[in-house]
């Protein structure tokens, strides 16, 4: 018996190659269901070109294409950058993670750095994270933990937040605060 999806599957035509209306259309799809980067939308057009091909004249403009999606506000890099990093930090993760994730978004090194978290917002996402994953002073340890088990938790928990983009400074002071108190005027002392 032969199965009725792989017959369909066989016969499945291939997308047609795409000209300077298709390649528009689909730039407009992109940007209208996901917020997004200049970056992130050339190396999509750039995809989809390698998929479909080209039929039109010349050579596609994917730069052009971009450009004038920004210039028309359609891509903002300055906003996504500040909304992905406030979500980022509000996740609980770092500032280096917060750099990784809009470089590889194609985003400026200008941008990048005004989209940096300072001190304070460092120190807050820090406490975040510790208190999403019961870090330090939220942790829940077993009253039967050794000393060397209590050690290997805590160097656990320092490589989980250096990971998540933390500075070792802050993550030995999140896995060293005695009470959650010490930790939350530890974030609120940068403020000033």
């Amino acid at each position: 018996m032969v199965d009725a999806s792989a017959t369909r599957r066989r016969n499945r035509r291939s997308p047609k190659p795409l000209d300077r209306t298709r390649l528009n259309d689909l730039a407009l799809h992109y940007v209208a269901r996901f917020a997004t980067s200049t970056g992130k939308l050339r190396k999509y057009l750039q995809r989809k070109l390698r998929e479909r091909g080209w039929e039109g004249d010349g050579q596609p403009d994917i730069d052009a294409l971009v450009e004038r999606f920004a210039d028309k506000g359609y891509v903002d890099d300055e906003a996504y950058a500040r909304s992905k990093a406030n979500g980022l930090l509000a996740r609980g993760y770092g500032a280096r993670r917060v750099e990784e994730t809009l470089r590889a978004a194609g985003i400026d090194e200008e941008v990048r750095g005004d989209a940096a978290p300072e001190e304070a917002e460092a120190r807050q996402a820090a406490v975040a994270l510790a208190k999403r994953r019961r870090f330090g002073p939220f942790a829940r340890p077993g009253s039967d933990e050794t000393v060397e088990e209590a050690h290997k938790r805590r160097e656990k928990q320092l490589a989980a937040i250096i990971r998540a983009g933390h500075g070792f400074d802050h993550a030995r002071r999140i896995v060293e605060a005695r009470t959650i108190e010490e930790l939350e005027e530890w974030a609120w002392d940068a403020q000033d």
